[in-house]
Order: structure tokens, then sequence, then C-alpha cells
């Protein structure tokens, strides 16, 4: 098993590992390292994976400086290793959504975790991520994404997942292969909100969209995401900005 390292923006990591035997073309489980003043961990991968993505980051900085680790929510490949990531950085500390602290992180994480409302920026010295939640979007009460304001980079989780394993950083068409992706796993829920917040997402108009499997991309992030809302919209039946439905 190996980790490749690319930087995706200014400071921002993208810390790759393949597994071929996943879906018909194999999948890619990616983390993202954030080089700052106070270096974040976005995404921990599963436990089975620690030893090739901290050599990977290891490669970027020293593993006992980090001093954030999050992920978008709850799951194995996003916060499995996440013990093993407190252990290496003994000044870490886990930062996610206040409902993920409160139904399952306070409770598995060695260390207790930082809880971060909605909205709420975490200055890192030199770039500053700001946490937006996104519950059921596109999976996990608990999710949240980060978005990097310096760089623009809008790190969205599971948001646009594609499999195969594509080049680092694209500027083609990632949405069709998203949807190839959600035909094969069925994995975003489909909420009258769905569609809404992904819009929401959009209005931040990102740089590039660090995604967790398949591809980062940094061509038009503001139309990808409105494409894709567009599409969930479509497969929920519906729903509309003006008209989300019950929450």
């Amino acid at each position: 098993m190996e980790t490749t390292v690319n930087e995706i923006a200014d400071g921002i990591y993208r810390l790759s590992t393949f597994v071929p035997d996943i879906g018909p073309t194999g999948f890619t489980f990616n983390q993202f390292l954030i080089d700052a003043e106070e270096p974040l961990l976005f995404h921990c991968g599963p436990r089975g994976m620690y030893p090739s993505v901290s050599a990977a980051a290891s490669s970027v900085l020293p593993v006992e400086r980090l001093r954030w680790i999050t992920f978008g929510h709850l799951e194995a490949d996003e916060s499995g290793a996440m013990n093993h990531w407190l252990a290496a950085a003994p000044e870490a500390q886990v930062a996610h959504s206040v409902i993920g602290c409160l139904t399952s992180i306070a409770d598995l994480a060695d260390r207790a975790p930082r809880s971060l409302a909605d909205g709420e920026v975490l200055d890192l010295g030199g770039k500053r991520v700001r946490s937006i939640d996104t519950p059921h979007v596109p999976h996990g009460w608990d999710a949240h994404v980060l978005f990097e304001e310096t760089t623009g980079t809008l790190l969205c989780g599971d948001l646009l997942t594609q499999v195969g394993n594509g080049p680092a950083l694209t500027g083609d068409d990632v949405v069709e292969a998203a949807t190839v992706a959600e035909d094969m796993f069925g994995a975003t829920c489909l909420t009258p909100r769905t569609a809404p917040t992904i819009r929401l997402l959009a209005e931040l108009r990102p740089e590039t969209l660090a995604i967790m499997h398949g591809s980062s991309f940094n061509g038009d992030c503001r139309t990808a995401l409105l494409e894709a809302a567009d599409e969930y919209e479509r497969r929920h039946g519906g729903a509309t900005d003006d008209n989300p439905g019950p929450l």
C-alpha cells in the first residue's frame, strides 16, 4: 500500500491511497494536510492505512507538529485512525461539529475534542478554516465541511466521490464521474435539504474542491456544485430552495 502526496493548493496537500479491488476500477482514499503554524489534517483514514498515510504526511511536516485533526463525519475511512494520530501528535486535538462531539467523538477520542459551531473559524496561522454544518449531506447527522478561506479550498469530504485512480487535481468534469459513482454506491442521503445545502456551498465560490474519493477539482467549482445539486434534486423528486420541505 502506497500513499502519494500532491500539493493541490498553496500549502494544502492531498495524501492519496489507491485500493484497486474496490469497485470495478478501484477507489482512492484521500486525506488533506494543511501546512500552517497550527497544521490541520482533514480525514484520518482507516486504522490499517495509518502507517502509509502518516509516512506520507511526515514528508510534508513532522507528524508530531499536528495541532488539529478533523474529518467530515464519523466513519472508519474518515476517523478510524483518529487515536493513532492523537498518540503521534501530543498537542493535537480533534475538532468536529457540535453534534459529532456530543454523539460520538467525546466518547471515542482519547483526548477531549473541540466542538466547532456552524460557521466558526479556526485561525491556523497563515490559513483559516471555516466549519460549515451539512447534516446528512452527503451522509451522517454530524456531517460538516471545512472552507479554507485564504486559498478558497472547500474540503468537501464525500461530496463528488468518484471511482478509479485519476490525477490528483483536474479541471475536467467531475460531476459526471460522481454521478456514475452515486449510481454504483447510492451513498448520498436524498432529503429535501440535500440540493439546497450543496447550493449554499456553491455560493462560497471555491477555487478548489478537495474531494475525499477521486480527483480534486480546480475548474469552475461553483458550477460543478450547482450541477451536482440539480442532479440530487432530480433524484429526490423536486425539492427547491423556496420549498425545501421538512427538516
